[in-house]
């Protein structure tokens, strides 16, 4: 690890995602004392979090903390606000890590200088420790900075590594933004339901339980989603019918391929 209680852990912003996080380093048995938490407004299951673990806790930096490592957690329209106020608490073996979307790796450089950086990607299944995070490091991380990383992003689901910085706008059209958009086929597959006749109490739990179960089912299985599609599949049944239809010229996949497209734009453009 390259923290320390005398190094600490600082998370800046114990928001949604990071206070994810915090719950699953606490499960996999983080010491608590390695980890300060800077964020002006708690909310109350975060302060119950820290309190019940004695996690250190300041509304921002302290003038006296150097830090193992950094993780920025805030929305990417406060960095220029957050970013100046860490400065004092790195040097050079400081480990800068980012959850941020659209904030490319230069804005931390012009504050911190070149001090070892990555860019993580999480997304929100992380609240339930099945989510995906793909890092895309800079030069100056070392393998040990790497094996850490893992460790800790490893605590709320999966870690994938990328080859350049430019694959994370992709990252976030697939699976960074990707959970908006099963919410809303599930959304959309309870309003069909609904519109084929069921109540829309029932609608909406066989809508849910249907998504949650084919999405364990993946998980589980391990086979490719192709061929789970078309393990139940039988020719010319009810599901090949409905398939005929989302399979089309018109079905998902063009509008999927576009939807993507879309947040991939929307993310370079964040980035500048």
């Amino acid at each position: 690890m390259t923290f320390s209680k005398e190094r600490p852990f600082v998370l800046v912003g114990a928001g949604k995602m990071g206070g994810a996080m915090l719950s699953g380093w606490m499960a996999e048995g983080i010491d608590p004392a390695s980890i300060l938490i800077v964020d002006p407004f708690l909310s109350p299951e975060i302060g119950a979090l820290l309190k019940k673990h004695g996690i250190g806790h300041a509304a921002q930096m302290p003038d006296d903390v150097v830090s193992g490592i950094i993780l920025v957690a805030v929305k990417p329209q406060m960095m220029d606000d957050v970013l100046p106020g860490l400065v004092s608490a790195c040097d050079a073996s400081t480990l800068i890590l980012s959850v941020a979307a659209g904030t490319p790796v230069r804005k931390f450089q012009k504050f911190f200088g070149d001090i070892p950086t990555a860019r993580c990607m999480p997304n929100t299944p992380a609240m339930v420790k099945r989510g995906i995070t793909a890092v895309y490091p800079t030069e100056k991380v070392t393998d040990e900075q790497k094996n850490t990383i893992s460790q800790l992003l490893s605590a709320v689901g999966k870690v994938v590594w990328l080859d350049s910085e430019d694959q994370i706008d992709l990252v976030t059209g697939v699976s960074g933004s990707g959970p908006a958009y099963v919410f809303y086929m599930t959304e959309t597959l309870k309003e069909a339901g609904t519109a084929a006749g069921l109540p829309e109490e029932l609608a909406e739990q066989l809508a849910i339980a249907t998504v949650c179960g084919a999405g364990e089912l993946m998980h589980q299985s391990g086979e490719d989603p192709a061929i789970l599609r078309k393990n139940v599949t039988s020719p010319n049944g009810t599901t090949a019918a409905a398939l005929d239809v989302l399979m089309s010229e018109r079905g998902i996949q063009p509008i999927m391929t576009e939807a993507v497209a879309a947040a991939v734009k929307r993310a370079k453009e964040l980035a500048g």
